[in-house]
């Protein structure tokens, strides 16, 4: 019982960012506790998976290749999972907090007894005493998640069942290759061994995905804004920016709440996590829950009527004054100085 393991979803034959991401913190995790990194891959021609995998570190990379097993159905894979963690007995077992992620999550550690924390945006290594039992507990996981709607964060253990188990959301974690030339060792599983042929019997005869219009996470550029920006109507002047400077549109809760944005758009830790080139933020005051979801991003520009907003303490450039009035001299600015 001492290795990591990250479950690799995958689209096309693609591993999705998220997978990536988690393999780069588990490659951190494992690295802190002296384990393996160890990961899975499970799906239809595999050849490419440890091309993309292995770079990130991974130790041990597993690889169930059958037809019947993409696209994604909940049994076999939950099958297959259940039966692998009992032969290798992960310390720790992370996926993505995506409709597969919550999905398979929930029903893998239901059948292990192991428990499981959603949603997470961090995780670390740390020790836990339990005084009224007289133990202490070293290296487990900290899952860590927002709870009462972003207004804390919590921190949640498991110290007795393995494995820890966690879903994490996507962008909260760097993706980042650990050694171009890494080399790990690739197991091919014999599905027969791991599933049924009864666990097949739901069949996917047509499928259509629909691919979201909205992509805040690769912008390079991010409008935001929040309820200060005071109107559905002034939001267009963060669409017009955004446009000009080649951007994306984004807000905060308290806009979306209140009716300026939809949802999809929604930055913080009940949103997206982004890290864009330039993030500038309209008429957001800077709640830490919003904070927590862009304070990476190479350049803030804060825009805001009060000089003493919170946001301000984050920014690398601040401009007091009014959205609606400021943003229509950026536009002017922008458009005259690049023709």
């Amino acid at each position: 019982m001492n290795n990591l393991f990250v479950y690799c979803e995958l689209e096309d034959g693609i591993i999705a960012d998220v997978s990536l991401e988690l393999l780069t913190k588990g490659r951190s995790l494992a690295n802190q506790l002296q384990c393996k990194l160890e990961a899975i891959a499970i799906g239809h021609q595999l050849d490419t998976i440890a091309d993309q995998a292995l770079p990130y570190g991974v130790d041990t990379l597993y690889l169930a290749d059958d037809r019947r097993l993409a696209p994604y159905t909940t049994i076999p894979h939950a099958h297959i999972l259940e039966q692998l963690f009992r032969e290798t007995q992960p310390q720790i077992a992370l996926m993505g907090a995506t409709s597969i992620g919550r999905d398979l999550g929930p029903r893998v550690s239901s059948a292990l007894h192991s428990g499981l924390t959603a949603d997470c945006t961090s995780l670390e290594i740390g020790t836990h005493e339990d005084k009224k039992a007289g133990k202490v507990y070293d290296q487990l996981l900290y899952q860590i998640r927002p709870a009462f709607g972003g207004n804390i964060v919590a921190t949640i253990i498991n110290p007795e069942c393995r494995p820890q188990m966690a879903t994490v959301r996507e962008g909260v974690m760097k993706k980042e290759i650990y050694d171009a030339n890494w080399k790990g060792e690739v197991i091919h599983l014999k599905t027969s061994d791991y599933v049924k042929d009864e666990d097949f019997v739901v069949e996917i005869l047509e499928r259509h995905v629909e691919q979201s219009r909205i992509n805040l996470k690769s912008a390079p550029i991010l409008v935001s804004g929040g309820y200060g920006v005071g109107s559905k109507e002034n939001f267009k002047l963060l669409f017009d920016l955004a446009n000009v400077l080649g951007g994306e549109v984004g807000a905060s809760r308290a806009a979306v709440d209140a009716g300026f944005c939809d949802h999809a758009r929604q930055v913080g830790q009940t949103g997206v996590t982004v890290r864009p080139k330039l993030y500038i933020a309209c008429g957001i005051s800077g709640q830490i829950q919003h904070i927590a979801g862009m304070q990476e991003s190479a350049i803030i520009i804060a825009i805001n009527n009060d000089p003493n907003a919170p946001i301000n303490n984050i920014a690398d450039y601040v401009i007091t004054g009014e959205v609606e009035t400021i943003i229509p001299k950026m536009i002017q600015y922008y458009k005259k100085n690049t023709k």
